[in-house]
């Protein structure tokens, strides 16, 4: 009868049973030298009637494969937000050194889509064993897919999904319910007739996917309430190469929307839309953002940003070489899609996400 669930069967438990030497059943398990053919059906009986699996991990660990994986990921210097990737990547990398992977980081610059095609030519140059990456830039990404793909080098994608491709998986949250999440706090404060304004800053809305999924999500909440000729919601992008030019675009918003009551920013950069309304002594406008980073955190703790919406960025670095590992070393299914969870953070509840170890915020 089969070995109850969550028992440990050991080589020498079946060599007992079937009355042979432990090395022949490890000849049996992987099919090298010579057994005599009636004893091999008879350990081969054992092996299925006791649901015998082989320790994989001990496998992995007896074994001289190296494996080199690419993370090809935005430089924090230009967006803290990706330093907990970075660190996520570090993690899952410290923890499977020892079954032979390492990681090679590829950093771009996250406002320069020729820099993010410069440093992927370089990583596809490198023919690791699998990549993780987060595709900000839609159009200059799939040339890449179509050459992997052709190559048979798996990818992982993380933050940012894009699904024309079949990658081996994607780590993160869904865009589109983001979106109607963030309506839905917008809803709940101020269910009074107003205009809202959706703010993309630092990135070009046409070529980013997840904003523009978020967008979607948000709109569609309006609709599904049969609320979109209540609300007038305007979208714009800015830029904060030119902080004069940042001001100007929402000095004129202001202006021209005296009733605008509530700003969803996209990006991790909501701290400079509460910087700016702090400035002009603004108190009648909420705001909603995204991501645990410092600056963020000092205007939810002081009460100009309302809530953060958490996307977790130390798990997505983290689980997207996880899923890699998972594929390639231990030889398992990986999850098309790997969603996390949407945690909407204020100043009541933020110390439940303080991960003190590491001062990024995020508990993986």
């Amino acid at each position: 009868m089969p070995a109850p669930k969550n028992t440990i069967v050991r080589i020498k438990d079946i060599a007992a049973k079937a009355k042979v030497s432990t090395g022949t059943v490890d000849r049996v398990i992987h099919n090298r030298g010579r057994v005599a053919e009636d004893v091999k059906e008879r350990v081969l009986k054992i092996l299925k009637e006791l649901n015998y699996e082989p320790n994989i991990m001990a496998r992995m660990l007896g074994s001289k494969k190296q494996y080199v994986f690419a993370a090809l990921l935005p430089d924090h210097s230009y967006d803290a937000f990706w330093m907990a990737p970075k660190l996520g990547i570090e993690k899952a990398e410290h923890n499977l050194k020892q079954y032979g992977v390492s990681v090679e980081q590829f950093m771009f610059n996250p406002h320069d889509p020729q820099d993010y095609v410069k440093m992927a030519t370089k990583l596809t140059k490198r023919q690791p064993d699998g990549i993780l990456l987060s595709p900000i830039y839609y159009n200059e990404t799939l040339p890449f897919f179509e050459k992997w793909n052709q190559e048979n080098i798996p990818f992982v994608l993380f933050n940012t999904q894009i699904a024309e491709y079949d990658p081996l998986s994607y780590i993160g949250q869904d865009s589109y319910q983001s979106g109607l999440l963030a309506a839905k706090l917008v809803h709940y404060g101020q269910p009074n007739p107003c205009s809202i304004l959706i703010a993309h800053i630092d990135e070009e809305i046409h070529n980013a996917q997840h904003l523009v999924k978020k967008e979607q999500g948000f709109r569609n909440y309006f609709i599904q309430q049969g609320l979109e000729h209540h609300y007038n919601i305007i979208s714009v992008e800015l830029n904060r190469s030119s902080q004069s030019g940042f001001i100007k675009k929402l000095d004129d918003i202001l202006e021209s929307t005296l009733d605008l009551k509530q700003i969803f920013v996209t990006t991790s950069q909501a701290y400079d839309v509460a910087k700016y309304l702090n400035q002009k002594h603004v108190k009648n406008i909420k705001l909603i953002g995204y991501d645990l980073i410092t600056p963020n955190l000092y205007y939810l703790e002081t009460g100009e940003i309302s809530f953060l919406i958490n996307q977790n960025p130390k798990g997505q670095g983290y689980w997207g070489i996880q899923q890699l590992a998972e594929h390639l070393v231990f030889k398992k299914e990986v999850p098309i899609l790997k969603y996390l969870p949407l945690d909407v953070v204020t100043k009541e509840n933020l110390n439940y996400f303080r991960d003190e170890k590491d001062d990024n915020f995020v508990e993986i």
